[in-house]
């Protein structure tokens, strides 16, 4: 269960990286599915960011430069400023 809830996550991270321009709006029914149906603390989504940011740098290893690092957190954190907008 928690294998495929993973693959559902990835691939909601690819939906953002294919709607860069609006993963505010990408992510919209989905902070309010989190936030209204399934309760989800919005601390997780921040947890997870922080795990995908160590999992990504270990598979890349040298290739995941501070600039590479830069960018990949600046994405995740808009994702999971995304996640969370329904809670404010």
């Amino acid at each position: 269960m928690v294998a495929a809830h993973g693959k559902v996550v990835l691939h909601g991270l690819d939906k953002a990286v294919k709607n860069m321009d609006d993963i505010k709006g990408t992510y919209a029914e989905l902070s309010v599915l989190h936030s209204e149906k399934l309760h989800v603390d919005p601390d997780n989504f921040r947890l997870l960011a922080d795990c995908l940011t160590i999992v990504v740098a270990a598979r890349m290893g040298s290739a995941f430069t501070a600039d590479v690092q830069a960018a990949f957190q600046k994405f995740i954190a808009v994702v999971v400023s995304s996640l969370g907008r329904q809670y404010h």
